[in-house]
């Protein structure tokens, strides 16, 4: 459907974190159709781009947070011409570094992160709400507002879901994709450095890329209003093109 809108969410925090983008859009766009199509909670995550596929209307909008921008852009390619656009925000091409794609979190993070997850999920997830809203303008407040909305702990999805992260490789899913991109990052992103912005572009010259400077990992949260105007924007030039 060319009015519909779906939204794939980030590890670990559930839909909540995307209401208010959600919101927003409708409050822009009434006649949009967004929907919040929740993140597979089975421990087998070979199978969630799949599980993904069949729930998720085709000749939609595709668009994603964090991790569910990197199933986004699988899932983009996996249809071609029957997804009317891609777009991302704060998703990088390789969530860790790799030998060709720097501009990542570096691997010992990643998985000391992973470690700590394993021993202590309920901490390390509160953790990871610090994270997310590090370089907010106001990140005490951000950070409250995701840990009053965790969804409930499911450590073997949850672990599912960081083995994913750490594994997927985008690139070539972003490159065979023939339709268009918009890729939103943030400019104090504590997760996805602002620098991925430039090696996209570099990688992909032909797509859309904005940064939004002095965000965080939690733009979707943190200033949907602002990031719905760009969505809009992107689509409403798909639309014309």
């Amino acid at each position: 459907m060319r009015d519909q809108l779906i939204l794939l969410p980030g590890w670990g925090l559930g839909s909540a974190p995307l209401e208010p983008l959600r919101e927003a859009l409708l409050e822009q766009a009434p006649h949009l159709n967004v929907q919040i199509e929740p993140l597979p909670g089975d421990a087998d995550a070979a199978t969630w781009l799949d599980e993904l596929d069949d729930n998720i209307p085709h000749d939609a909008w595709l668009a994603g947070w964090s991790l569910g921008g990197m199933l986004a852009a699988e899932l983009a390619a996996r249809r071609g011409e029957a997804c009317r656009g891609l777009i991302t925000i704060a998703a990088n091409a390789c969530f860790r570094q790799r030998e060709d794609w720097s501009a990542a979190m570096a691997n010992e993070v990643f998985e000391d992160f992973f470690e700590a997850f394993l021993l202590d999920p309920v901490m390390t997830r509160k953790r990871f709400t610090l994270l997310v809203s590090q370089g907010a303008r106001d990140a005490r407040t951000l950070a409250r507002q995701l840990q009053v909305a965790l969804p409930q702990l499911d450590s073997e999805a949850l672990s599912a879901g960081l083995q994913l992260l750490g594994q997927l490789d985008t690139r070539e899913a972003l490159h065979n994709y023939p339709g268009p991109q918009l890729h939103v990052f943030a400019g104090s992103d504590a997760l996805v450095p602002a620098s991925a912005a430039d090696a996209l572009l570099e990688w992909l010259p032909d797509i859309e890329v904005s940064v939004f400077a002095d965000a965080s990992h939690g733009l979707p949260l943190e200033r949907p209003d602002e990031v719905a105007k760009a969505v809009l924007r992107f689509m409403q030039e798909g639309e014309d093109a």
